[in-house]
């Protein structure tokens, strides 16, 4: 504990909605932290575009400034990660402080550090309703690892934080699914609550899946190939993908494992993701519908081609409007769509088709329908998209959390409910 601050959080009584989603667990309001030091452990891993460097977006930093501006008196320490070790977006978070500056309407002190002498004396020197963003958490090698709770709590980031903070807020419900350290550290070792994004993403999603209905309808893109078969798995194993609607790269893998494509990928570990996608088709060959053509850049242009003849060494940068309009009748007949990742680099605006028209189409269904992702996030907001039940910034965690799988954060914050709302 820092020198000279009180260590006490007074606990209030915690009234029946704090209870989210059949959730126990303690939010901001049940904590008296005016005054204290406060580490708000939230998502703002955003796009960056892959030629500026700029962020796409800014909707996961709006949301938690929400969450910011609720502990109004607090000295509040942001952390956070920020891309992945070896991708281009993996940046410092300098630029995300300056935008956090601009939606609170306040100076937000940024730090290249995270939890070195420069951090740490940056915590201590904090004053009542200042705000102090740490720098890319991924940049210390123990939050790239997961951890049981037990050795979260001995990992040098966290207990040394631990030390300079009174209370934590778990607000990044985008990394639930992951037992990073600084996810599921901290609730033993300092009271620890909900922040507003959590909050949030709880009671709205309890909403929705009471109007859920089949058939299910999932529609998967992007470029984490890794995570999108974790979350066939998942979401199969739960009866909530009867149809799965396959765009991207992971759409790649399959068409690569169905033998209709016969380029590199050069995603990470390739092999070992097409042999998986190759024994899915193989055991349930009527659930998963492939794309029909592609979009390539060729001499400068957007160029549509059938699978079959993508030309070697291509760069397949978005699907053909055979297959839009082939998953949008798809998506039309769905009683619950899902979609996550984009179907293609809709950053640029030749390669934007699949990726707003299959919005459109989710948007214009009878469907209960949830979006998922940060990127797709952005693009509902580039393309003016309205009209789905829940938009959530999360991907991989959501994905877990409607196939009905334990999240870690979730687990963090029952343990801390347990531990500290007895007090």
């Amino acid at each position: 504990m820092a020198k000279g601050l009180s260590a006490t959080i007074i606990i209030a009584f915690m009234a029946p909605d704090a209870r989210l989603a059949n959730h126990p667990m303690l939010t901001i309001e049940d904590l008296d932290l005016k005054g204290k030091r406060v580490f708000v452990r939230a998502d703002i891993n955003t796009p960056v575009h892959p030629l500026s460097g700029e962020l796409v977006e800014r909707t996961r930093i709006e949301e938690v400034c929400v969450t910011v501006k609720a502990l109004e008196g607090s000295r509040v320490v942001v952390g956070s990660h920020q891309g992945r070790v070896g991708r281009q977006d993996f940046v410092s978070l300098g630029r995300h402080a300056e935008v956090m500056s601009q939606i609170l309407g306040k100076k937000v002190k940024f730090v290249e550090d995270v939890f070195g002498p420069a951090a740490l004396s940056a915590i201590d020197s904090l004053r009542s309703g200042e705000v102090l963003l740490l720098d890319n958490l991924r940049f210390t090698a123990e939050e790239n690892q997961e951890y049981s709770p037990a050795e979260a709590e001995r990992t040098f980031l966290v207990s040394r934080l631990s030390r300079h903070i009174d209370a934590c807020v778990l607000d990044a419900f985008s990394t639930a699914h992951r037992s990073s350290p600084t996810i599921v550290g901290f609730a033993s070792l300092v009271p620890t609550c909900a922040g507003k994004v959590v909050e949030r993403e709880l009671k709205s999603l309890g909403k929705v899946l009471s109007n859920e209905r089949g058939p299910y309808v999932t529609v998967l893109g992007g470029a984490k190939v890794n995570d999108r078969l974790e979350a066939i798995d998942a979401l199969v194993a739960n009866r909530r993908a009867d149809k799965v609607l396959l765009c991207g790269l992971v759409g790649l893998v399959f068409l690569k494992a169905a033998g209709l494509f016969r380029g590199n990928l050069g995603a990470d570990g390739e092999h070992a993701a097409v042999q998986r996608a190759r024994q899915m088709l193989e055991v349930q060959p009527g659930r998963y519908e492939l794309p029909i053509d592609v979009a390539i850049k060729l001499d400068g242009e957007r160029r549509e081609v059938g699978v079959r003849e993508i030309p070697a060494g291509a760069q397949v940068l978005d699907v053909g409007k055979l297959t839009i309009d082939r998953f949008s009748e798809i998506i039309r007949d769905a009683g619950t769509v899902f979609m996550s990742g984009p179907p293609g680099a809709f950053e640029f605006e030749e390669f934007s088709l699949g990726t707003r028209s299959l919005l459109e189409a989710v948007s214009q269904s009878r469907a209960t329908s949830i979006v998922s992702g940060g990127h797709l996030s952005a693009a509902l907001t580039k393309f003016g998209i309205s009209g789905i039940d829940h938009v959530s910034t999360a991907g991989g965690a959501l994905v877990q959390y409607l196939a009905g799988k334990r999240l870690p954060l979730v687990d963090a914050l029952e343990r801390a409910q347990e531990k500290w709302g007895r007090r």
